[in-house]
């Protein structure tokens, strides 16, 4: 049926191009069926119109324009048929023409997916995948490791050993101020100021209870 659709067209064409021109004529046609069935339902209403005006008057004309309004009928029906199978025609021609350009777009879109994939597969994507997050783990460890403070990699021993060496330092410092306090002096003596004071106010009240006697005196 394709065979004979384009050599009736006149040899190969693109089947485009073919679908396209198709769609024209058929469009064309259902045109001059539709301008045909218009005069028709004129003549039939013009045969209508004359049969009603000599049906009482003149029968014999009146019956002709009926028949006439008949054949009218008749070949208006034939071109209503016609018409609708070129609209189904056309309805095809462009279903199909919309499917073969969609598949050809599809097509065009698989070709070019396969020309990115190339020659990968799966097996490959997770085989990267894998040595991705290998990495990932390994720069994450590397990160940990440059991150550690100093500090932490010290002996714990070591430290140990110098704090020890700190608190008998601070201890023999202690003994040896202690060592140099005097113990013949009483320590209230030696830091209370206030000692002296008392016995400077003593000495002057005894001086002032003498000079009021030996003024009682005289």
């Amino acid at each position: 049926m394709m065979a004979s659709f384009m050599s009736y067209f006149g040899g190969r064409k693109d089947p485009k191009q073919t679908a396209r021109e198709s769609i024209v004529t058929l469009r064309q046609q259902v045109q001059m069926i539709e301008k045909k069935e218009e005069f028709l339902q004129k003549k039939i209403d013009e045969e209508m119109k004359k049969a009603r005006t000599n049906a009482v008057s003149n029968k014999a004309v009146a019956t002709a324009a009926l028949k006439r309004k008949k054949m009218h009928e008749q070949e208006l029906d034939r071109l209503a048929g016609t018409r609708l199978q070129l609209e189904m025609q056309v309805n095809t021609l462009e279903s199909a023409n919309l499917n073969a350009e969609t598949m050809a777009a599809m097509k065009k879109a698989a070709d070019a997916l396969k020309s990115i994939h190339g020659n990968l597969t799966m097996d490959k994507v997770d085989a990267t995948m894998a040595s991705v997050a290998e990495q990932r783990e390994l720069a994450n460890e590397i990160a940990d490791a440059i991150s550690q403070p100093v500090d932490s990699l010290a002996d714990a021993d070591d430290l140990q050993a110098e704090l020890d060496d700190l608190e008998q330092e601070e201890l023999n410092l202690r003994l040896s101020e202690a060592d140099h306090v005097p113990v013949h002096v009483p320590p209230s003596a030696v830091t209370d100021p206030r000692h002296h004071e008392r016995v400077a106010v003593e000495d002057d009240e005894e001086a002032q209870l003498k000079e009021l006697q030996a003024a009682l005196a005289m």
